[in-house]
């Protein structure tokens, strides 16, 4: 996570990168040349008088928008709406070309509430997700994927002289794009999409709750860090947007929508010089994971 001035923290800092917005990107070395529409899931569009994409992407960081962006290729575009800027690229896969629209729009539940929203009026899209890093809570390990297949809003209670009392909410993904993550998980294929470097051990992905809020949880001994292990013992990792973002899709209705974590740190261990090699590397195995559910979602096969 990231409290948008120090990096070190739970949701990974803001990096910079330098170079085309987008890379090449093309594991399986395409053409680059945009699909047809009308080939493309049975011709679905985003608006008759708007720009098509049929996924949307959205990120809070600079370094997660970047690893989304670097499978991304020619012929780009961009659109701008109520002043949410996306970049349009295509996502080659085994199964089909997508054009997807990537949009980087801050950390925390409500700007990721209102991106999802904002991303409907404008592609009308199949999908969408909500791509980038979390801190790990248990059972997962650094550069490890989760899928949330559940966010909890923790920092919802009442608190009195007795302490606090959770009242914690739920938002849930929609039910085929849960099913299609486990498919990606069950596959085991989506690691050859990773444009970094190996890490030392072999990402593994999960479909597992995850809680949301808006602390920085730095330490294991914190209160928030008691708090998540008391009322929200299944979350393996902890984030800023998810829960936001889950139920502006569950309010709206009509489009699918997942968020994909890569576990940037945890929370024992934390050092800045660990966060700068981690961050990446998290945001390129969610990306990845991210990449091969778009290339399989939806499809026949």
């Amino acid at each position: 996570m990231n409290d948008g001035n120090s990096g070190a923290t739970f949701h990974g800092g803001r990096h910079s990168f330098s170079g085309s917005t987008f890379g090449s990107g093309d594991i399986n070395n395409h053409a680059t040349t945009a699909p047809d529409p009308s080939e493309r899931d049975g011709g679905r569009r985003a608006r008759a008088d708007g720009p098509v994409a049929d996924a949307v992407v959205v990120t809070a960081i600079a370094s997660e928008y970047a690893a989304v962006a670097a499978h991304l290729s020619e012929p780009f575009g961009e659109h701008g709406e109520n002043g949410t800027l996306y970049r349009i690229g295509t996502l080659h896969g085994s199964t089909r070309s997508r054009r997807v629209a990537l949009a980087q729009v801050g950390p925390g539940n409500v700007d990721a509430g209102v991106s999802l929203e904002r991303a409907r009026t404008a592609f009308s899209p199949e999908v969408i997700l909500f791509v980038g890093v979390a801190g790990g809570v248990k059972d997962v390990r650094l550069g490890d994927v989760v899928v949330a297949d559940a966010i909890y809003d923790y920092e919802t209670g009442k608190e009195d002289g007795e302490g606090f009392r959770s009242r914690a909410r739920t938002a849930a993904p929609s039910h085929a794009a849960v099913q299609r993550a486990m498919d990606v998980v069950f596959r085991q294929e989506w690691t050859k999409r990773v444009l970094t470097a190996p890490p030392p051990e072999p990402p593994r992905a999960f479909v597992k709750p995850v809680a949301a809020g808006n602390k920085v949880v730095a330490a294991r001994d914190a209160l928030t860090a008691e708090r998540l292990r008391r009322h929200c013992g299944d979350a393996v990792a902890v984030e800023m947007e998810g829960y936001g973002f889950l139920r502006s899709a569950y309010l709206a209705s009509g489009t699918h929508s997942l968020v994909v974590r890569g576990i940037s740190d945890l929370l024992s261990g934390k050092t800045e010089d660990a966060d700068d090699f981690w961050q990446p590397v998290a945001a390129a195995h969610a990306a990845a994971f991210a990449c091969e559910f778009l290339d399989l979602f939806g499809s026949e096969a």
